[in-house]
């Protein structure tokens, strides 16, 4: 489906407007939204308006890397969104010219039509023009992915305060779920940060000369949200690591309450086992008190080696 959009010379919005009155110049500038498009509707990229060939090879092969391309009368972004519900990527690709922006998805994007949606409803049209356009959908999208990172670090503090108890199997299962997640939004957001300060220091991308301020803040949310990214991957680690610890921690306790009930049997067991041995003579064996004797014995020698771990701190 294709929607247009064009600013008379009278600053009036008209909508619906065919392509081939649009490429006729009789209106100040003009946005065309490529939403879903057929295969008859994507060649209208190649003819009238003959965008780069690579341009829109990009655009039909989904899902490349956010990027900034120069050509002859026109510039190609790619950018990136993330789907709220499934953390897929989804790729809206613009046409910047100097009285035109053209976009492109493949996908229902959120952020197309709240902004199609603002301009068309906008009392002030002298304000708007392409670059103010592609500023506000990118807004929109570096903006969608704040809450994604902070239902992540508030997953990381549920973790976290309910770490204690867990089996070791669930809570890295949970960790690696996280950080998997996060290394997503990494791998879309370092683009986007990458691509929009190219976009600040172009010396080609004239027309954002005035809305530099505007881009600028983009990229300080950008750079927020990797440093974000990058404390709670660290987090994850440090919560892996704790949990290791202490587990490696409760697993030492044990291993030592056992080895210490060991040492404690082994001595009783010689003295068994020394007066369980089947020889005819054997001192105090014959004698009505030797039992008692060798019980006294034992019990002396399991409370001394008792006293002795004590004294040596094994019972903290």
């Amino acid at each position: 489906m294709i929607k247009t959009i064009a600013v008379n010379k009278n600053y009036e919005l008209v909508k619906d407007v065919a392509i081939v009155d649009l490429l006729k110049g009789e209106y100040k500038w003009y946005w065309i939204d490529f939403h879903l498009p057929t295969d008859e509707e994507i060649e209208y990229l190649r003819d009238p308006f003959h965008f780069h060939p690579l341009a829109i090879e990009d655009c039909i092969n989904h899902l490349q890397r956010p990027k900034l391309d120069y050509y002859e009368d026109h510039t190609f972004f790619i950018t990136q969104s993330l789907n709220h519900q499934t953390l897929t990527r989804d790729e809206i690709d613009f046409f910047l010219g100097e009285n035109y922006i053209v976009s492109f998805h493949l996908n229902p994007s959120n952020e197309i039509e709240e902004v199609w949606k603002r301009f068309t409803e906008s009392t002030n049209i002298e304000k708007w023009e392409p670059t103010h356009v592609l500023y506000l959908v990118l807004d929109k999208i570096v903006d969608s992915y704040f809450p994604q990172v902070f239902k992540i670090e508030e997953r990381l503090t549920e973790i976290d305060e309910n770490s204690r108890g867990r089996s070791m199997e669930a809570l890295l299962e949970d960790l690696f779920d996280t950080r998997h997640h996060l290394l997503s939004l990494r791998h879309t957001i370092s683009p986007m940060r990458d691509l929009i300060y190219r976009v600040l220091n172009s010396q080609r991308l004239t027309s954002i000369q005035g809305k530099r301020e505007y881009y600028s803040d983009i990229h300080d949310h950008l750079l927020k949200l990797t440093e974000m990214i990058e404390a709670n991957r660290e987090l994850t680690t440090d919560i892996r690591d704790s949990y290791i610890s202490l587990n490696s921690h409760q697993t030492n306790h044990v291993m030592k309450v056992l080895t210490v009930i060991t040492t404690i049997f082994m001595p009783l067991s010689f003295i068994a086992g020394m007066y369980g041995m089947n020889f005819r003579y054997m001192p105090g064996l014959s004698s009505k008190y030797g039992f008692f004797f060798t019980l006294i014995l034992m019990v002396l020698v399991a409370m001394g080696m008792s006293l002795w771990f004590k004294k040596k701190g094994w019972f903290k």
